[in-house]
């Protein structure tokens, strides 16, 4: 099992006097955890010599953290107007309906978790799904259960998946 404790705190030291560190130590640690955890602030804030406030308010701030163990994947249908106007919240509905999960809820197997965005630069192709790093393009409810298969038989490092 994981030390979550000492492997950020080796972080912490890893990134302390680097100017303008939080960001990347954050992106470290969620790397070597998977999340960042709740439990991380304080040392984090007192390593960098920054406020609670401050490391709260990044890792609330972008996307990319979470708090909390999350799926092997992630799947982000978007939200925006181009996307919505495209059919986006049929996909919603069935990602949900399928998945058995809602936005910010992982799959029971640990598989997938689910989250809204908003745009994901792809109006032009709508509507748009993301899955870790990849973009599909034009995503109806029956190619994002071609997707979602092509998952559960997918490698760890498929669909943009560096661990």
């Amino acid at each position: 099992m994981l030390d979550i404790n000492s492997n950020v705190d080796q972080l912490i030291e890893q990134y302390k006097t680097l100017p303008g560190g939080l960001l990347p130590l954050l992106h470290a640690v969620k790397e070597a955890v998977g999340y960042v955890p709740e439990s991380a602030v304080a040392p984090i804030a007192k390593g960098l010599n920054l406020s609670r406030a401050e490391v709260h308010g990044v890792i609330s701030f972008y996307h990319d953290f979470n708090t909390h163990p999350v799926g092997r994947h992630t799947v982000q249908i978007c939200r925006a107007e181009a996307c919505q106007s495209m059919g986006s919240r049929d996909i919603e509905a069935h990602a949900k309906q399928s998945l058995g999960i809602d936005y910010g809820e992982t799959t029971t197997d640990g598989l997938v978790t689910l989250e809204p965005v908003y745009c994901l630069g792809n109006c032009a192709c709508s509507p748009s799904v993301r899955i870790n790093d990849d973009i599909h393009a034009r995503v109806d409810r029956s190619r994002f259960d071609e997707l979602m298969e092509e998952l559960s038989h997918a490698s760890p490092d498929a669909f943009g998946v560096n661990s």
